[in-house]
């Protein structure tokens, strides 16, 4: 089976720097990366991403600059 076959159940997942990525539902998630909530087809999951996804810089990087910027 193709692993991006259309009747394969997706679930998007986040790291603790806020990056998105799709991993597959029936498969245990990899170390660092937490289910976000969103499950569906490789192309909603990815919808679904484009949509949250809109500042694609991690998140310690934002921290340094927004302190950066305050002092």
């Amino acid at each position: 089976m193709d692993d991006h076959s259309s009747d394969h159940t997706y679930r998007v997942v986040r790291n603790d720097e806020e990056q998105y990525s799709i991993w597959w539902a029936d498969r245990p998630l990899p170390d660092g990366w937490y289910a976000e909530g969103t499950e569906g087809s490789r192309e909603e999951c990815l919808h679904h991403i484009d949509t949250v996804w809109t500042d694609m810089r991690p998140l310690s990087l934002r921290r340094r600059m927004e302190r950066s910027a305050a002092g």
